[in-house]
């Protein structure tokens, strides 16, 4: 549990039209706003899924574009922004019940099918979310950015170090990747991130952080040190499409290659931008949410 006194104030609402509410998970309790129409007839929906170290309010740029006539759900992930967890221990935060909270907040909310954005760790958990066999009726299509498929990630390291060839493409993600290895050390990212980590973050992204940076850190731990996690099962059905900053600090594009396997209807494209292309450029993002998936 959360001591008291850790927790941000409420944030102030990011459209007149905000609607606020709670949605139970697996031990956890979730703080979920919609924006917009209410679901009905000829409503577009979307569900915006945030990522580390932000909450819902990563989407405040885009959100006020699309609520002009999409039915926008958002919600703050187990133990982000407003959410809480019953227990503060890694198996809280395994991707299947990430998976579960994300399937609980559109059961509670959405009227028909949606299409589905996921930034940093909210991609990783869309990845999740649409090899599930319940993608196929709840989803229309699935906006992956800056987040990669955790089954892909892993047996793209694998493939590519069994190939001297393509070690160099290793060693750069390898080293793009280096800050999750000092993320499993106990402590001290906690300290990094009270101390001066932050604030820095706060500096260079212009909102703040709260403790979600200290409480995030068991996405992680939970996921990405325990290799024996069972795998995603089934593929991907439902339309893909990749956004790819090209100045990504964390994640390669060549992390993209053979996404297709798994998810044959993908499309990739490359955007001039950083890992936080959805703040950056929210008008882009609405305006390729509002396009036909395949145009």
């Amino acid at each position: 549990m959360t001591l008291p006194g850790t927790r941000k104030l409420p944030p102030a609402p990011l459209h007149p039209t905000e609607r606020r509410s709670w949605v139970s998970g697996h031990g956890a309790e979730l703080a979920v706003y919609e924006y917009g129409p209410n679901p009905g007839p000829g409503v577009p929906e979307v569900l915006l899924v945030h990522g580390y170290p932000d909450d819902h309010t990563v989407f405040s740029g885009v959100i006020p574009l699309l609520a002009e006539d999409h039915h926008v759900i958002a919600y703050d992930t187990r133990d982000a922004g407003l959410s809480t967890v019953q227990e503060s221990v890694l198996a809280n935060f395994r991707l299947p019940l990430l998976v579960e909270d994300l399937y609980a907040v559109l059961e509670a909310t959405a009227g028909g099918p949606v299409q589905l954005v996921g930034h940093d760790w909210g991609s990783i958990q869309g990845w999740a979310a649409a090899r599930d066999a319940r993608a196929q009726s709840r989803l229309s299509r699935y906006l992956s950015i800056s987040g990669p498929d955790l089954q892909h990630f892993r047996s793209w390291f694998a493939q590519r170090l069994r190939d001297p060839r393509r070690w160099p493409d290793v060693l750069q993600q390898s080293l793009r990747s280096s800050y999750v290895a000092g993320f499993q050390v106990p402590v001290l990212p906690e300290l990094f991130f009270s101390v001066i980590g932050s604030r820095l973050y706060e500096r260079t992204q212009g909102r703040s952080a709260g403790r979600n940076p200290q409480r995030g850190l068991a996405l992680y731990r939970a996921n990405l040190a325990s290799p024996g996690q069972p795998a995603a099962p089934g593929t991907v059905q439902v339309p893909v499409d990749v956004i790819v900053p090209l100045h990504d600090p964390f994640l390669s594009p060549a992390l993209n290659q053979g996404v297709e396997s798994f998810a044959p209807n993908v499309r990739f494209t490359a955007v001039d931008a950083g890992h936080w292309w959805p703040a950056t450029h929210p008008a882009d993002l609405a305006a390729r949410l509002r396009e036909d998936p395949r145009s």
